[in-house]
């Protein structure tokens, strides 16, 4: 058995000078932003990454992908010794992004034009730490959950005003029971409770979390979970207490249970308030001065 010579199938490239070599760069760094585009990230998350590598690339004065472990180490070791935990992250995260990056699409380009040999300078030994677990949320068990609305349900015996406990306790039982967010159970209104749809009724939600600009999305959702059984007890109990009481002078951002309803001024007219969740039928909305 002979060893023979294998021929490079691969296009010979010549040696570039400089000028190729900064038109190269940048046409790499093009490339990167595209491919961030194509993967679905927002404008201003991929320009943050592409300043990071820029500065790196400034302080470094010569084409990123030359770095090398012992540049990491001087970079991150001493000129952000001092910077915020938060900035060491995001630069070693756009730095390691953008070496994937050249590792996946110009790793032999790069080899053919300079002779250097693609790998991310930053390893285990250089990493710079910090407390992202930290930010992992586990959600109650179900326990916890039935605990809290037990507690809260005994509370509106005793509580000091009925009415505005109530309404939070009703939102918080929506948004657990049906999963609306903050802003859709504040929106609500009775016209959007649709009882005769489907099994158990259904909510539909005007000012739905929408995305990319797209405004606010309308989605229909069902009342499962007792949440009928909630909204009923909340329309018939608790707005029956509300449309015995007078409408007095108010303003229209405050929810009507939250006031103590009192006389208005001489010579005023009287106005009724509007509040934001839910929206009571005309005459039936108490207000007046903070008590």
């Amino acid at each position: 058995m002979s060893l023979s010579v294998v021929r490079d199938l691969r296009e010979a490239r010549a040696p570039v000078g400089p000028e190729e070599l900064v038109e190269f760069e940048t046409d790499v760094l093009a490339g990167f932003v595209l491919a961030r585009a194509a993967a679905g990230l927002s404008d201003t998350t991929i320009s943050s990454e592409v300043i990071h590598i820029e500065q790196v690339r400034a302080w470094l004065g010569r084409p990123l992908w030359s770095m090398e472990p012992a540049d990491a180490d001087a970079y991150f070791g001493q000129v952000l010794r001092g910077a915020a935990k938060g900035t060491r992250l995001s630069r070693a995260q756009a730095i390691k992004t953008y070496f994937l990056f050249l590792e996946l699409r110009h790793k032999i380009e790069i080899h053919q034009l300079t002779g250097h040999v693609v790998e991310c300078p930053i390893d285990e030994m250089n990493r710079p730490r910090g407390q992202k677990d930290a930010a992992l949320r586990i959600p109650p068990g179900a326990e916890q959950i039935t605990r809290l609305f037990a507690g809260w349900r005994a509370e509106l015996a005793t509580c000091r005003k009925f009415a505005p406990t109530a309404r939070n306790y009703t939102a918080a039982r929506l948004m657990a029971e049906v999963g609306l967010r903050v802003n859709e159970a504040r929106s609500l209104d009775l016209a959007d409770v649709k009882w005769e749809l489907g099994r158990f009724g259904k909510l539909h939600v005007r000012l739905g979390k929408g995305a990319r600009g797209s405004g606010p999305r309308e989605r229909m959702v069902p009342l499962i979970n007792d949440a009928g059984r909630t909204l009923r007890w909340f329309v018939e109990d608790v707005w029956a207490i509300s449309a015995t009481t007078t409408p007095v002078t108010a303003s229209r951002s405050c929810p009507p249970s939250a006031r103590t309803p009192t006389a208005a001024p001489p010579g005023s007219a009287p106005k009724r308030c509007a509040p934001r969740w839910p929206k009571p039928p005309p005459g039936t909305c108490r207000t007046g001065k903070r008590s």
